[in-house]
């Protein structure tokens, strides 16, 4: 089992526990709407609109239509059992761990960390590797629009230049925690902050994340 698997079938797990209406860490989202996101993005051409803003509508309204048309257990095998072989996702050897292992490890975290004393799992050395090799290669998308520099920086001393400006914040910790910053999910990231005051608190609060 990959990576990408392994964290489709614990956030899956956790769906079926907390059950519908559970929080998440995304903005106005339940779990059942997380669960039809991740349905639509693996089976639906409606999916452009995640990243299309002018299909964005239709997008909603399959989110939506996909919450009315299944019950709770239906949604979440859906999510289970991953894409169709019709699917990019299916047919293309290796889309699967390349594309999904983030997207899942982060809306995972989405729903652990929405619910009450959650605390950091210990990830596979491999699987944090893998994080960190994400990082070094694309953090400077990830903050393009932060107000001041961010430089990433491991628990153990590895940095990543994610945006250069002045003055600059170095944002340490786990590189998922990192990952989660810098996807826009600050809050709820265990990492420190060293820089200015200022710059430290408008880094908190900037729209991170592709």
């Amino acid at each position: 089992m990959n990576h990408a698997q392994a964290e489709r079938a614990e956030l899956s797990d956790l769906l079926d526990q907390l059950g519908p209406d559970a929080p998440t860490l995304c903005e106005g989202w339940t779990t059942a709407d997380l669960a039809a996101h991740l349905v639509l993005r693996e089976r639906s051409l409606a999916a452009a609109g995640i990243t299309i803003k002018m299909f964005s509508g239709r997008t909603r309204m399959v989110q939506e239509r996909l919450k009315a048309e299944h019950s709770w257990p239906e949604l979440v095998d859906l999510v289970r059992h991953g894409p169709p072989r019709s699917s990019p996702f299916g047919f293309i050897p290796g889309a699967d761990a390349a594309v999904n292992t983030f997207e899942f490890l982060i809306h995972h975290e989405d729903v652990r960390r929405a619910q009450p004393e959650w605390e950091p799992r210990e990830l596979p050395r491999d699987l944090n590797q893998l994080i960190w090799r994400r990082l070094t290669r694309g953090a400077r998308l990830y903050v393009r629009k932060s107000p001041v520099g961010v430089v990433l920086r491991d628990t153990e001393g590895h940095k990543a230049g994610a945006k250069l400006a002045s003055p600059a914040v170095v944002v340490t910790g786990e590189p998922a925690e990192l990952l989660l910053f810098a996807s826009g999910r600050q809050r709820a990231s265990r990492v420190t902050l060293d820089g200015p005051a200022e710059a430290v608190a408008s880094l908190r609060t900037a729209k991170l994340g592709i």
